[in-house]
């Protein structure tokens, strides 16, 4: 069977042609040759590209979650869910990449994107891959999902499906509920072009005007004189399906059924031509001015942009295709009204979508949380506590952490050490001081109750608030104020850069000395999102980290220039600088016959300096192994390139957000794990930083995620040398290797024998590793 995510290297020419020759079926065959040869120029360009498409590679990525829908050994329910999260991963692509690759546009700038294309011809490309995409998610969910429906108890059905009882309970929510929220908006000559919300259902009416044969106007002959267009936004705040049961089987109905059915009743005596359905995205991506002096300046421009984002020019069109329906109405799209629309937002047929199914997937939440569905989605997996500990709480984190390093590895240990360790420190009266950074929170964040109890017990609390946190600036700014208001010590960001790090420090007195405890970590302080992505977080009391960290807080909370840090690499200081380092290191390693490799696992994968640096590795003679789950613009197996590199991405059943970065320096590898992607953003306009790992145990951990990633075969694909993908298989004779289910399973034995490169490990740090092991848990089991 042909495998969906592979593709030969002339498909995007091959697809710039076929859109077009759709978009326009009566070109003559003058222009068609025109089109081929220009499809030809794209696609070669792209080829001979060292490096792959950012934006490109992103809608690769979300064919693979869109993949996942099409799993048949996952439920419907898992399957629809994994359908939702690519309609919403694609509203923020059109929000933010393309938003802002129409900036470019808009404004007349300059841009090569890494495919080698200008910015115009690499709109056509782009969009026209997203088509593509479209058109695959609608397959996916008329031809494999639609037909699932019936066998599991549930329908979605048309307004005409439904029952006259039924019909009537339908009309009758429409009379309640939903005719008082519809507001019809005209637009003509005498009344202007209305504002219309993205990412909400949208009826484009046209109607006929009664008096348009007797108006007296030189326009007279002109549609716009005949006809009459208004729109009818459906609030966003409405349920978007109706359930009814009948036959132990539930129907949903989507709202715009019941508003299409009862339309007529908004155009009293007036004659409609057309009802189209449609939704729009606008561009949401936007930058901020910030004034170091003033602070509620700033505030109020991060409100303003919120603002703004909501009336940003239009990146997309989505319309139903549509038929006549059977009272003579067209809800297919008027070609009148979408003429009118393209000139008004200055768009053209690649910002158009249609659909011949439902529109909007993410709708699909609503039925995933239905109560009635529970049982058919699977139970997620109860944390395990981390090894050497028998449980995952301690009535004191303080004394199990001063033990030894404790490395969490969620969702599989669970998120509740670094919450005990903030609540247990907000009411312990030995803590003095507690500093954290923090980008995105849980909507009912338990991170901000223990921050307003400690300032409440008269703790010194300093927080830096990332309120530039795309989509989370609103939610930010308001748990930002709250602490304010508490008495802590509040910072809304640095100035031109976005703190992204995830640092905590907790100052305790004991007895004669005071001890700081530190907790660094790949992901967010947000229990929510810690039982659904994958990253690693350190608790420690190591002096050498809690200085560092110290030393890092008083760079961005006040003004101060350490020389060096010695166990953390921070941006935008020198990350790229020290990652280049430590890859030239293995390349010279390489050179002079010494064991080498590289293994680096991170959401995305961009930066030139860092990619060229990899080309050269893999020159010197360097095995480089990447694990990227989303954009990776490094073109691997490129022969006198790229030919010991290989990528890998892993999208499952929890979304991979750890960053680990793994040199092998002549069998004593040096290993750092972080909050930074090999990305611009990362190294230049953001704050980060990549802690290293000391504690061999520690160490041994992160080298067994980093295996497991490599050897998975159920969740994994393979980046192949023209930009496409390969779902990995099980091998004939082998068991599957799923490492969502096995990590909950790790033993101290694979633990200490895991390696990636050989020669590694001596028996002799084998057996040490044990021992330690052995003692912790002793230790650990005495405490509690």
């Amino acid at each position: 069977m042909r495998n969906p995510l592979n593709s030969n290297r002339t498909m995007l020419g091959t697809l710039v042609s076929r859109f077009t020759q759709q978009r326009n079926p009566d070109k003559t065959s003058q222009t068609s040759d025109k089109m081929a040869k220009v499809s030809e120029k794209v696609s070669s360009v792209i080829d001979q590209s060292n490096y792959l498409s950012r934006d490109l590679s992103w809608l690769k990525f979300n064919e693979r979650v869109l993949d996942q829908a099409r799993n048949d050994s996952r439920t419907l329910l898992e399957r629809l869910k994994f359908l939702a999260i690519s309609a919403s991963n694609l509203d923020e692509f059109f929000m933010i990449r393309v938003g802002s690759l129409y900036n470019y546009l808009d404004y007349q700038k300059q841009r090569v994107d890494y495919s080698g294309l200008r910015e115009v011809p690499f709109r056509k490309a782009l969009m026209t891959t997203a088509q593509q995409f479209c058109h695959d998610q609608q397959d996916v969910f008329v031809n494999n999902l639609l037909p699932l429906f019936a066998e599991n108890d549930m329908q979605l059905v048309a307004f005409d499906a439904l029952l006259p009882d039924e019909q009537q309970e339908a009309n009758n929510y429409f009379d309640r509920t939903i005719f008082p929220t519809l507001t019809p908006m005209l637009y003509d000559y005498t009344h202007t072009f209305p504002v219309l919300l993205a990412k909400v259902l949208i009826f484009g009416v046209v109607t006929q005007n009664p008096d348009g044969a007797n108006l007296q106007s030189l326009r007279s002959e002109d549609e716009e004189d005949r006809q009459r267009l208004s729109f009818v936004q459906i609030p966003a705040n409405l349920p978007r399906f109706m359930s009814f049961e009948r036959d132990e089987k539930i129907l949903f109905l989507p709202i715009e059924e019941v508003v299409r059915h009862n339309i007529k009743k908004l155009y009293r005596n007036v004659e409609i031509s057309s009802v189209s359905l449609f939704r729009i995205t606008r561009n949401g991506d936007f930058t901020l001015e910030e004034n170091d002096d003033d602070e509620v300046d700033f505030i109020d421009e991060v409100r303003q942009k919120i603002k703004n984002r909501r009336l940003g020019r239009v990146t997309r069109v989505e319309i139903e295709a549509g038929a006549i329906s059977k009272d003579g109405v067209s809800a297919s799209a008027s070609p009148w009204m979408i003429n009118l629309l393209k000139k008004r937002w200055e768009i053209d047929d690649l910002n158009i979508f249609e659909s011949r199914t439902l529109l909007d997937f993410s709708a699909f939440w609503q039925i995933i949380g239905l109560p009635d569905f529970k049982d058919d989605m699977p139970p997620p997996h109860p944390p395990v506590p981390p090894l050497g500990l028998g449980r995952d709480k301690t009535d004191n984190i303080f004394d199990l952490i001063k033990q030894r390093d404790l490395l969490l590895h969620h969702p599989y240990n669970n998120f509740e050490p670094v919450l005990q360790l903030l609540e247990q420190a907000a009411e312990d009266p030995n803590v003095l001081a507690i500093k954290i950074t923090v980008y995105r929170l849980a909507k009912r964040s338990r991170i901000t109750e223990a921050l307003l109890k400690a300032a409440e017990n008269g703790k010194h609390v300093s927080v830096l608030f990332e309120v530039k946190a795309r989509f989370d600036e609103e939610n930010n700014i308001r748990e930002a104020q709250r602490l304010q208001k508490a008495g802590c010590f509040v910072i809304y960001g640095i100035s031109r850069y976005k703190t992204h790090t995830k640092l905590l420090l907790v100052v305790r007195s004991e007895g004669s000395r005071v001890v700081r405890y530190a907790h660094m970590a790949t992901g967010n302080y947000n229990e929510d999102t810690s039982k659904l992505y994958t990253d690693i977080g350190l608790l420690t009391t190591n002096e050498v980290y809690t200085q560092d960290i110290a030393e890092f807080f008083n760079v961005i909370t006040g003004h101060s220039l350490p020389n060096e840090y010695q166990y953390l690499i921070t941006a935008p200081r020198d990350m790229r600088e020290q990652l280049l380092r430590l890859i030239r290191l293995e390349a010279e390693n390489a050179r002079r016959g010494l064991p080498s490799g590289i293994c680096i696992k991170v959401n995305s994968l961009e930066d030139k300096g860092v990619i060229d640096e990899l080309y050269n590795a893999s020159e010197a003679g360097v095995p480089i192994r990447l694990i990227v789950r989303s954009i990776c613009c490094l073109r691997p197996k490129r022969a006198g390139l790229s030919d010991n590199i290989t990528v890998r991405s892993i999208v499952g059943d929890y979304l991979e957000h750890t960053r680990i970065y793994y040199f092998h320096n002549n069998g004593d590898p040096k290993v750092y794990g972080g909050s930074a992607d090999v990305m611009v953003r990362s190294f230049d306009r953001r704050i980060e930083s990549l802690f290293f790992l000391a504690d061999q145990r520690v160490k041994q951990l992160a080298v067994l995620i980093l295996d497991y990633n490599l050897q998975d075969n159920v969740n994994a694909y393979e980046l192949n040398e023209d930009g496409s993908f390969t779902k990995c298989e099980v091998p004939a004779g082998s068991e599957p290797f799923n490492m969502h289910k096995r990590f909950f399973d790790v033993t101290e034995k694979q633990v200490t024998e895991a390696h990636l490169f050989d020669p590694e490990i001596k028996p002799a740090e084998v057996a040490q590793i044990e021992e330690e092991y052995q003692e912790g848990a002793e230790r650990a089991i005495a405490d509690i």
